[in-house]
């Protein structure tokens, strides 16, 4: 049981970041700065492919693997596209994924293989809304060029919410 104290440990450091993340967003305005927006978005395409890429090769259920599939292949593409624009403007991307979620890809790494699809899907619920709502303050950016990619992408962040919702609805909590 020696892996349970660091585990019990970052998921409330986990748990404590998202708290804390949670209030500052709720307290800032409706709108975000285009260079905010690039390099948050991008942490999270990146945190996303790279969980994604730890399901597959960890999880055992085949939804939970085309949904991985589908997250490598969809926030790989919206990567590309908001790298391109921000390279257009002189903004930088994250090429590394936030603390947050690095974070939550360890507490992903340390499960074990009954109790891993659970947590992917959870994570996955909560990672989209949470991305989805970067996304309605992105639709204000101060960049016209930028909301429109906001704008595009977060019809495709919706599905993958209502996909993540389903799929984690249909497994069984360990």
């Amino acid at each position: 049981m020696q892996a349970s104290k660091p585990l019990a440990w970052l998921a409330a450091a986990a748990f404590a970041i998202c708290a804390a993340s949670s209030l500052h967003a709720a307290n800032e305005a409706e709108s975000i700065d285009s260079d905010d927006f690039v390099e948050e978005a991008s942490a999270k395409g990146v945190a996303e492919i790279e969980t994604a890429k730890l399901a597959l090769e960890k999880s055992q259920n085949e939804a939970v693997k085309g949904f991985a599939q589908m997250m490598v292949d969809d926030h790989r593409n919206a990567n590309q596209k908001l790298a391109d624009l921000a390279k257009s403007k002189d903004l930088g991307v994250s090429d590394d994924a936030e603390l947050l979620n690095q974070a939550k890809a360890m507490v992903l790494k340390l499960r074990g293989e009954e109790s891993f699809d659970k947590a992917y899907m959870n994570n996955q619920v909560v990672a989209h809304r949470e991305t989805i709502e970067l996304f309605r303050r992105g639709v204000n950016a101060d960049d016209a060029e930028i909301a429109q990619f906001a704008r595009d992408t977060l019809p495709k962040l919706e599905q993958h919410l209502k996909k993540a919702e389903e799929i984690n609805g249909q497994l069984p909590d360990n």
